[in-house]
């Protein structure tokens, strides 16, 4: 009875880890469009970098690309249309799960050309992957309501998504979408605009099954994101280089050499051996 008693508790700590231990890995990484195999619905992106994060003690994460050893990542889209939305020497930025390739749940094109940091105008695939903020100084907030005829295991069907548009941290549109409607915001003054279109998705089975800590992979849905960045967004991100320092015309410059600890020496003992003379 001892060892009953004693793996009760294993066995509950086992239980409480699983859960988390059963989300699927989810590996981002960033490159060119080397090709676009539209047979096979395949992109493979070149030179790929991995995305990860440290996190020093007491302070904020530290998160940053690495190159991989492998030179090519071959994955297949989430949805059709990335295959005419990315071209060939696009940066993109990917995410897949369980793993590097295989399958792209969310493909990420950048704005190029902006020295001061980096900025998303297209995706498709699932923006909750992409670590890489939306150009304009927008950003989405986006979940899923389940269609809990349609459960397994940790996930349903998303019957709607709500698509919450923010504008500098402020919501500017709020919309519901069945699959394939679109929410669009073109509301400031400077000529940018947003687009949002859910293509489908899926939600998490705990409000169908009222409760929670079951195992499974995590939901994915697939999103299609455009946005129009403001006039002179580019602009905005350009340094005016700092001129060199011009010489004063009355600085001359300043030789040093070895010789002149010696000459001051010999000079300093020169002195000294007058002066003892001059006192005799």
């Amino acid at each position: 009875m001892r060892i009953h008693y004693f793996l009760i508790p294993l066995l509950v700590l086992g239980f409480c880890v699983l859960p988390a231990a059963a989300v699927i890995q989810e590996v981002t990484v960033k490159g060119m469009v080397s090709s676009i195999n539209k047979d096979d619905s395949t992109i493979t992106i070149e030179n790929p970098e991995q995305y990860g994060c440290s996190y020093p003690a007491g302070g904020a994460p530290v998160c940053s690309y690495t190159q991989m050893s492998t030179s090519f990542l071959t994955g297949s889209v989430p949805a059709e249309s990335a295959l005419t939305i990315f071209n060939v020497g696009d940066t993109v930025v990917a995410t897949s799960l369980g793993g590097a390739g295989g399958e792209w749940i969310s493909l990420a094109k950048l704005y190029n050309g902006l020295p001061a940091g980096e900025y998303v105008i297209d995706i498709v695939g699932d923006p909750g992957t992409i670590p890489t903020p939306l150009a304009g100084n927008y950003a989405l907030d986006l979940s899923t309501a389940p269609d809990c005829t349609t459960c397994y295991g940790t996930t349903c069907k998303a019957q709607t998504s709500t698509v919450n548009i923010l504008s500098g941290g402020t919501r500017v549109l709020e919309k519901t979408l069945e699959p394939r409607q679109v929410a669009q915001y073109n509301g400031r003054n400077d000529g940018s605009s947003v687009d949002v279109t859910f293509v489908k998705g899926e939600a998490s089975s705990e409000t169908c099954l009222a409760r929670s800590g079951m195992t499974g992979p995590q939901p994915v849905s697939v999103y299609i994101v455009h946005v129009v960045p403001p006039i002179g967004f580019a602009e905005q991100f350009k340094t005016t280089p700092t001129p060199a320092p011009t010489p004063s015309p009355t600085a001359v410059p300043t030789t040093k050499s070895g010789s002149l600890p010696l000459a001051a020496l010999a000079a300093a003992g020169l002195g000294a051996a007058l002066l003892a003379y001059s006192r005799k």
